[in-house]
């Protein structure tokens, strides 16, 4: 018989219900046991999703509960590395959602932590698994753009307006979409690529009234390749998704992968067909040479599916398998973030020789 994980999420709000507990109900392996919800919305919610999980408004009975097996951290940015540390010490393998921490050195005290206890630490970068970056890296493995020579990856928002009440709208360590989106952005190019030589950067705040960051762009240099990496709350039409260029050709893809908005809609899995497939009017147009014959079209999306985070670390966790996402990549990911912040303060490219951890 599968062994089950008995799961308790803590954090109930945009990340535990929308991207963590749908995906978790619907791979194999997994059962939600606790949750942990404070506001009346999310606990009307839980208990309608999830009427055999146990919801309580304290994180410490999730931690301590012995017969849970996997903590799932899915709280403010400012929350991570203590929650995360409080489980691991309680005997408990943790996933924490992005990003991971807000210092490198509260990444480094976590990575110490679960190499001390023995626990699996993974941290929840679903965005590897959407259908469009799927698809670029089969582009770039297979070289059909010849030697890559400029990536550029772009997280756009429209929403000029401040949401009240809103942790990540706040002046506080860890906020604004540095660290929400841009963390996504970041982990995409450290494994595809490795580790830059530089980073410079560009960071502000656009809207009127906001306190925390809203738009930036990133340039991380590698050796003959150009990584541009950009997001703002400020972009009312498309812009492209991706685009790649190479001395072959290039690749250019509008659109987000269409998970997001079916797990927002309330879909899943299990109630969706057709889960992460792209409708054709989003898929990327390539140009290139193959072969010596010039192509000129769309390629078909591949197919994303979030589960397969989850597929991961059960295989960690019940059979010792290697982590898609470790903790020591994320722990990179938050030191780019920290470069960047200095880039931009500093008015200069900095750096980036020895401030990296190999896994």
């Amino acid at each position: 018989m599968k062994r089950i994980i008995k799961t308790g999420i803590i954090g109930f709000g945009v990340g535990g219900n929308t991207f963590h507990a749908p995906i978790i109900a619907t791979t194999e392996g997994f059962e939600i046991t606790r949750i942990r919800a404070r506001k009346e919305n999310e606990i009307k919610l839980a208990r309608e999703r999830y009427p055999d999980a146990l919801i309580t408004d304290q994180s410490d009975i999730i931690i301590n509960d012995p017969a849970i097996d996997l903590v799932v951290i899915a709280t403010p940015n400012s929350s991570h590395h203590p929650l995360a540390k409080q489980a691991m010490l309680a005997g408990k393998d943790v996933v924490v959602d992005k990003p991971f921490t807000i210092t490198t050195e509260e990444a480094d005290d976590l990575i110490a932590i679960a190499k001390q206890t023995g626990r699996v630490l993974s941290v929840h970068h679903n965005r590897r698994y959407d259908s469009d970056f799927k698809t670029i890296k089969n582009i770039i493995d297979a070289k059909l753009l010849g030697r890559l020579i400029e990536f550029e990856s772009h997280y756009d928002r429209f929403r000029n307006y401040l949401r009240p009440g809103a942790w990540r709208e706040n002046d506080e360590a860890g906020a604004g979409i540095l660290y929400d989106l841009g963390s996504h952005l970041i982990d995409q190019p450290l494994f595809l690529f490795g580790f830059p030589q530089a980073i410079t950067a560009d960071i502000r705040i656009q809207r009127a009234d906001a306190k925390a960051t809203d738009n930036f762009e990133l340039i991380l240099h590698y050796p003959g390749l150009k990584v541009t990496l950009k997001a703002g709350m400020l972009v009312s039409q498309p812009l492209p998704r991706y685009i790649l260029l190479g001395d072959k050709g290039s690749f250019v893809k509008y659109g987000l992968d269409v998970q997001e908005m079916a797990l927002k809609s309330g879909l899943t899995p299990f109630t969706k067909n057709d889960w992460g497939l792209e409708p054709e009017s989003v898929w990327g147009n390539l140009v290139t040479v193959i072969n010596g014959v010039q192509f000129s079209g769309k390629i078909q999306s591949e197919t994303g599916d979030y589960r397969g985070y989850y597929s991961n670390v059960y295989e960690s966790i019940v059979n010792g398998a290697t982590l898609d996402i470790s903790a020591t990549h994320a722990r990179n990911i938050i030191r780019v973030i920290g470069l960047a912040i200095q880039s931009h303060q500093e008015k200069r490219t900095v750096d980036c020789n020895n401030e990296f951890i190999a896994e």
